[in-house]
């Protein structure tokens, strides 16, 4: 009986979601549910965001544990360096109903952390893989992670629900999630830091701008777009994905290897070994070579 609850809640215009944190995604998350015409409460510690909240949105504002009473969801939508105190602070006061959702990029460390103190209610990891600058969930990539029986039951109505607003829904292990981001997250974040690093103190730097390409225009577009972000949260993914190291070391590795074949003026060697990149390109991902257009597609996009 109560997966179905839970299942009908999840379409229900009536339903009370409480987000717990009003930085960027959390404000973004409280206009989302509020356009799908859910009531929305929001808490953070810091008063002057949750006075932009309330003035921006009309949303209810609350003390974390007030914002949770009586709500069918909980949204927490704040720095995993929060996380734990967060949850400790709500967990006796979450009521067996009641699912409990957050927004961290990584999982194994949230989604253990909701398991340790959340004796009560349904917990459920999940990670909207974009930015505050989304103007809906429309292609966007959600994961959710769930551990056990009751957790997947509720994913799976999640996942249709989410899928039903057109997005791209992923259910895997909070394990598997953490190795696909140091890939997909860690992985691009340090090329573009250790690519800011080097491009940064160039004497040319400024006319290089001025005169670009595109493959120029878009590794410094990434670059600056990275180092934009809080230096916490790229810090915490960078010592919390599993074998993020190893996949870093080895770029080191092939980056040495190609800079040695430079260094010879040796381009018959180089020739071949972009070629070899290229087979074993095309063997893994057959539809690489619209990647050009995509990419000025793209920049036009940003350019406009």
């Amino acid at each position: 009986m109560r997966t179905r609850e839970i299942k009908e809640n999840f379409r229900d215009v009536g339903m009370k979601i409480a987000i717990i944190g009003a930085g960027k995604m959390g404000a973004w998350f409280a206009k989302f549910f509020q356009g799908e015409g859910y009531t929305v409460i929001v808490s953070d510690k810091n008063s002057e965001r949750l006075a932009k909240a309330k003035q921006e949105f009309g949303v209810e504002t609350a003390d974390a544990v007030s914002a949770i009473k009586g709500v069918d969801q909980i949204l927490i939508c704040v720095p995993i360096d929060s996380f734990e105190d967060v949850v400790k602070e709500i967990q006796s006061h979450i009521e067996p109903s009641q699912i409990v959702l957050d927004i961290c990029s990584i999982k194994e460390l949230p989604v253990r952390v909701m398991h340790k103190y959340i004796k009560t209610g349904t917990v459920l990891g999940m990670h909207p893989i974009f930015g505050p600058g989304s103007k809906s969930v429309n292609n966007k990539n959600f994961i959710l992670t769930p551990t056990n029986t009751e957790e997947k039951r509720v994913a799976e109505d999640f996942k249709t629900w989410l899928e039903e607003k057109k997005a791209n829904v992923f259910i895997m292990s909070p394990r598997k999630h953490d190795e696909l981001m140091s890939i997909v997250l860690g992985f691009p974040h340090f090329v573009a830091l250790v690519v800011c690093d080097s491009l940064v103190d160039q004497l040319n730097f400024s006319e290089a701008r001025n005169v670009a390409g595109a493959s120029y225009k878009m590794l410094l577009t990434l670059a600056e777009a990275v180092v934009l972000e809080k230096a916490e949260f790229y810090a915490n993914l960078q010592v919390n994905l599993p074998g993020l190291e190893e996949i870093e070391a080895l770029f080191l590795d092939k980056a040495k290897e190609w800079l040695e074949i430079i260094k010879r003026r040796d381009r018959p060697a180089l020739a071949s070994k972009i070629k070899d990149v290229k087979i074993r390109l095309l063997k893994a991902s057959p539809e690489y070579a619209k990647s050009y257009e995509v990419m000025y597609k793209m920049l036009e996009a940003a350019e406009s």
